[in-house]
């Protein structure tokens, strides 16, 4: 390996470890998350020329935070010309200097940025991808995919955003009893959201560790909210998923679908620890929509025991969820439980509403369950174009795979 490969390689496994952290704190004090963001962009621009040369550092993340933090003070000293001004812009650079210098002992502020994200003067739509780009870094991309957004749309509201946080003077922190229930939908709903990107795209380098850090996330919101049902209904939920992931693919790296999966390779002790979250969640409130999700999940799990689906509770389950959500999602989901429960026409009948959301036509789990009961059903030609469809819209190498065999097994019935 060359060095400028192992330079290349370092920078990027510290900017998937260690970005939202470091934007975070250098965002803390001056709400000026953009700043940093580009402050932080040059700091890794710089590693990628000086690294190969000079070799990767013993503390990546100290010397990023070094260079990012001259970057960032001398746009602010552009723009504070007063002495009010520059006595704030060095008690921010000593600061950052300090925790430079020991970076084990930089503070964590990414929750405190995820809650000055989901603060009410942002646009509602806007709060959870807001989160997912400035603590995780995902892209307007990969971020509109998940919302249903077009990408430059999606690209110009986070824009307008991060300019709210320093426009309004939203502070960095998790807010009082009575500000939480809000914001805490929006945290909850960002960190899912990366868990899902993580957990669908396992096959791309990196969202693994995507999966893992939402799961850390999960954990030090239960841990700071002990309180609250829906934090620990969300980690039960990706707990319950991860406890599936050694079975998701087989031997050969083919997907496996959930109702196909070797039972005995799901890990239990996160199941059981997802068992005990679900529970202390369920005892402390109404059931919310991440309690519902995570016992939907509990309601697979009995297949370990059992050897049969519960599908009737799965339905049930749905029917509750979709009651309180109204989601499209929800409706698609909901449908594949029904086709195992009552066939696959009555699922067909189901999802005949979705037809009419625009959204839809670039969803891919709506074209493989589409595809999926129109094979069900008989209905080969119909099963065929929506499979297709679906192939096309697919990230991950292996369901591609999945779904071609999916298709070539319909026109050969």
């Amino acid at each position: 390996m060359t060095e400028s490969t192992e330079a290349g390689r370092a920078a990027e496994r510290v900017a998937r470890d260690s970005y939202g952290r470091l934007v975070a704190f250098l965002a803390a004090r001056t709400r000026d998350v953009a700043g940093a963001e580009d402050a932080l962009g040059e700091a890794f621009a710089a590693a990628l020329r000086m690294w190969p040369t000079d070799g990767v550092p013993d503390n990546p993340d100290a010397w990023l935070l070094t260079v990012a933090r001259r970057r960032q003070t001398d746009a602010l000293r552009r723009r504070k010309t007063r002495k009010s001004g520059e006595e704030h812009v060095m008690l921010i650079a000593d600061e950052i200097e300090a925790a430079s210098a020991e970076p084990e002992a930089i503070p964590d502020r990414r929750l405190a940025l995820m809650f000055a994200c989901a603060h009410p003067a942002i646009e509602r739509g806007m709060r959870a991808p807001l989160i997912l780009q400035t603590v995780l870094g995902l892209t307007a991309l990969n971020i509109s995919a998940a919302f249903l957004i077009p990408p430059a749309t999606m690209g110009q509201r986070l824009v307008r955003a991060k300019s709210r946080i320093h426009d309004a003077g939203i502070p960095f922190r998790v807010p009082d009893k009575e500000e939480l229930a809000e914001r805490l939908d929006v945290v909850l709903d960002a960190i899912y959201a990366a868990y899902t990107k993580g957990w669908t795209e396992i096959g791309e380098a990196g969202t693994p560790d995507l999966a893992d850090e939402a799961i850390w996330l999960g954990r030090l919101l239960v841990s700071l909210l002990p309180a609250e049902p829906e934090a620990k209904g969300m980690l039960a939920l990706m707990l319950y998923a991860e406890a599936r992931r050694p079975a998701r693919r087989d031997a050969n790296g083919a997907y496996v679908p959930l109702e196909q999966q070797d039972t005995s390779l799901w890990d239990d002790s996160l199941i059981g620890m997802a068992e005990t979250l679900l529970r202390e969640a369920n005892a402390g409130g109404p059931s919310g929509r991440f309690q519902i999700e995570a016992a939907i999940q509990s309601a697979h799990t009995a297949r370990r025991m059992t050897g049969i689906p519960n599908w009737p509770a799965v339905v049930q389950l749905y029917d509750h969820l979709l009651a309180l959500t109204g989601s499209p999602v929800v409706v698609l989901n909901r449908a594949v439980a029904l086709a195992e429960r009552d066939g696959a026409d009555a699922a067909l009948a189901a999802i005949e509403v979705l037809a009419a959301d625009k959204r839809m036509a670039s969803y891919q789990p709506y074209w493989a369950a589409r595809g999926h009961l129109l094979a069900r059903a008989g209905r080969a030609a119909a099963a065929a174009e929506a499979f297709t469809l679906a192939i096309g819209l697919s990230a991950d190498d292996a369901v591609r795979a999945y779904l071609h065999r999916q298709l070539a097994a319909t026109l050969d019935g």
